[in-house]
């Protein structure tokens, strides 16, 4: 069972040999997918994470239901926080409480979040997770955002110093600090990009982001809006024209290329799949890929 320095969890698979790429992978849903999740809970492991985003247009109520139908389905719920988006210290605990008291959360994903200017009192997640009400409520491990393919309003060198001292943060606070990265399309970057955390001493848990198969378009407009690399020689790499915007893709190729390249050198790493196509088609494209595989 892995454990964080301060001994709290944070998965029981994660230090089990990954015999396939995808085992131990989690989803993301946002507070509408819940009876996509239903149907498609028969073709999940038992405890499979999945992460509930904290999307604008959405109630809390609405992000509430989504986590505790997450648990009552026997998956792992891990709600978003975006620091930014929250109104007031209020709303913020009044979410935190209910989470955990209706779906037993243990561990949440804290973002800043895209908003220009804060909606409360909260700039970015290093704020929320100040306030101690996390470790007060028993969250046991905190979720924090990597980006490989950069930061619109970070260095690099800014970035890697904020991973390090957020991760310190919450082990101090007793919790077990693990990264969810921005998808991405080109494994090699995502490997270099691992390689340069491991070389840091950044040691904790890392779930790469991954996109189901969507519409070319969709692919690029969620890249678009998230600031993901999309060149025409990275999307060569995924196996698509960006001149071909009809029809679909998925990430074989990528997955394939971590499959083959993914070593001891990247420390513990699963993957995290973003379902932009849809989460039937995901779990469908998952299981399609472990029969080959």
């Amino acid at each position: 069972m892995a454990v964080s320095k301060s001994g709290t969890l944070i998965h029981p698979n994660w230090d089990l040999p990954m015999v396939r790429v995808t085992d131990g992978f989690s989803l993301e849903i946002t507070a509408n997918d819940a009876d996509a999740l239903k149907r498609v809970a028969p073709s999940l492991p038992a405890g499979t994470p999945v992460s509930v985003t904290f999307l604008p247009g959405e109630t809390l109520e609405a992000r509430i239901a989504a986590a505790t139908a997450v648990r009552n389905l026997g998956f792992e719920p891990m709600p978003h926080f975006s620091a930014r988006r929250i109104e007031s210290r209020a709303e913020f605990e009044a979410y935190l409480d209910a989470i955990v008291d209706r779906a037993q959360v243990r561990r949440c994903f804290v973002i800043a979040g895209d908003r220009e200017m804060p909606a409360g009192p909260f700039a970015d997640s290093s704020a929320l997770i100040a306030t101690g009400r996390f470790e007060k409520a028993g969250i046991k491990a905190i979720g924090m955002a990597g980006h490989p393919d950069g930061h619109p309003n970070m260095s690099p060198e800014q970035c890697w110093e904020v991973l390090k001292t957020k991760a310190a943060d919450i082990e101090q606070r007793g919790m077990a600090p693990l990264i969810v990265t921005q998808f991405g399309f080109d494994a090699g970057s995502l490997l270099s990009w691992l390689k340069e955390l491991r070389h840091r001493d950044i040691s904790m848990p890392v779930r790469i982001g991954v996109p189901g198969p969507a519409g070319i378009k969709t692919l690029l407009r969620f890249a678009a809006r998230c600031g993901v690399q999309a060149s025409a020689s990275v999307m060569a790499k995924y196996g698509l024209s960006i001149t071909q915007l009809m029809g679909s893709a998925g990430p074989d190729r990528m997955v394939d290329a971590l499959s083959e390249q993914i070593s001891s050198e990247h420390g513990r790493v699963r993957l995290h799949f973003y379902p932009f196509g849809g989460l039937d088609r995901t779990v469908e494209w998952i299981k399609s890929y472990d029969s080959r595989h």
